[in-house]
């Protein structure tokens, strides 16, 4: 493995919940391997209080967390992204901005925790349903060995994550 570190976007339409989960998981898991981000295209400006709480029982930080737009990451300065991902359909359906430097993309969505209408613990368990659902296909992706496979190779291996 090389000593790099790898950019990643996780990408959802407000960059509330399945997002922000995702780039917590990462960040978490990666041990400095990775940098995980999350944006959305259209942001709710705030971050879903289960989705920390959901962090936050999982022993992953919950600070510095927000809701943003994904032009953040396509306009120059802007953090060097390896990888994006699409966590909910209807951002894979969207037309993405043009990532600068042509990052690897893969849809890996999850039905929006965020909809979901209940009762406090049944809305936690969604959440936590959705968290563990990131957490493996995470899991599956820290588990590759980025350094060795080819850019095509790696690519179908992301891809078909998502499928799982």
């Amino acid at each position: 493995m090389s000593d790099r570190t790898y950019g990643v976007l996780f990408v959802c339409t407000r960059n509330s919940a399945r997002s922000i989960l995702a780039e917590g998981i990462l960040n978490g898991l990666g041990q400095g391997r990775f940098q995980a981000h999350s944006a959305g295209s259209h942001p709710a400006g705030a971050v879903h209080p289960v989705a920390l709480q959901t962090l936050a029982a999982m022993g992953l930080p919950t600070e510095g967390y927000r809701s943003k737009d994904w032009a953040e990451f396509a306009r120059p300065g802007a953090a060097t992204l390896d990888f994006v991902f699409t966590v909910c359909d209807q951002a894979a359906g969207e037309v993405c901005p043009l990532w600068p430097g042509q990052p690897m993309t893969a849809h890996w969505g999850v039905p929006d925790p965020a909809a979901f209408t209940g009762s406090a613990d049944a809305t936690a368990k969604v959440f936590r349903d959705t968290a563990l659902v990131l957490r493996r296909r995470i899991e599956l992706m820290l588990s590759l060995p980025m350094a060795s496979l080819d850019r095509l190779s790696l690519q179908r291996e992301l891809r078909d994550i998502g499928a799982r």
